[in-house]
């Protein structure tokens, strides 16, 4: 019998994640199908309730419902619960685990990807919610001379510093995103403005000529964030490989086969 696989989030019909696992189930022999859901905002749990009732094996989560995600579960991965969000479930014995793949899937599309090596970079994050999360901690185990954390409600980033600053991770700091004045190595846009065209408030003093501004949403188009860095002499990427790139760590726990990914990378963009 068909394994069922799905993505749960709201938005959703943008997702490319069903194209992403059928290439590697493909790839990898196989036998799943992978849907994408589209979850009430006020019924996400009663959502993922239902499909694992009906026999779903696994579930993607995105924007808007990995901090709910993580409540849901009450079995998670120690780099969830560092995180404190949840993109990938686990369904097995009437059980659900919660684990995180963003970060790693970052880390991978930033290093082996494009070749950024984040060593004494100074870094900083856009965004305090769910996405965000996810790639803190991989981030900083990468050992930044810094990680600024910026969001419009200056509090909630501060809140999420602190969070990491209690694992011992002393690098990173926060603030809110009025209060950017100075240039940084690696900016990354983990906000939500992207999906509906909008541009973060930010100042174009954080772009400095050779930096890197990474979007982690992706589409044919390049984003509003991404055309103000490439005014200001910085280097571009969206986070198509991102997406790949944790979609095949996801599968790799539920399916334990990991799917090469360069070739998904090249076929999506080519699309």
């Amino acid at each position: 019998m068909t394994d069922r696989y799905a993505v749960f989030g709201h938005p959703i019909a943008h997702s490319k994640s069903p194209l992403i696992h059928a290439s590697f189930a493909q790839q990898t022999g196989q036998d799943l199908v992978y849907e994408a859901i589209l979850a009430p905002l006020d019924g996400f749990v009663d959502s993922i309730r239902q499909f694992q009732t009906n026999g779903g094996k696994g579930a993607n989560i995105t924007i808007p419902f990995k901090e709910q995600a993580f409540s849901l579960c009450k079995q998670r991965t120690p780099r969830a619960e560092l995180a404190g969000a949840v993109n990938t479930l686990v369904f097995a014995d009437n059980a659900i685990t919660g684990d995180n793949t963003d970060g790693a899937g970052l880390i991978a599309d930033l290093t082996h990807n494009l070749g950024f090596a984040l060593a004494d970079k100074h870094v900083l994050l856009l965004g305090a919610g769910g996405a965000a999360r996810g790639v803190i901690g991989p981030l900083l185990e990468c050992s930044p001379a810094s990680l600024v954390i910026a969001n419009r409600t200056a509090n909630r980033a501060h809140d999420l510093a602190a969070h990491f600053q209690h694992q011992g991770f002393h690098t990173v700091s926060a603030c809110g995103l009025g209060e950017l004045n100075a240039p940084f190595d690696l900016i990354i846009n983990a906000t939500a403005a992207s999906l509906g065209g909008e541009l973060p408030p930010i100042s174009s003093q954080v772009f400095k000529s050779h930096a890197l501004a990474y979007d982690m949403m992706y589409g044919k188009d390049i984003t509003p964030f991404m055309k103000l860095a490439q005014r200001h002499g910085a280097h571009i990427a969206d986070g198509l490989g991102m997406l790949v790139e944790q979609a095949a760590e996801a599968f790799y726990l539920w399916r334990g086969v990991r799917p090469a990914t360069a070739s998904v990378i090249a076929a999506l963009r080519a699309a």
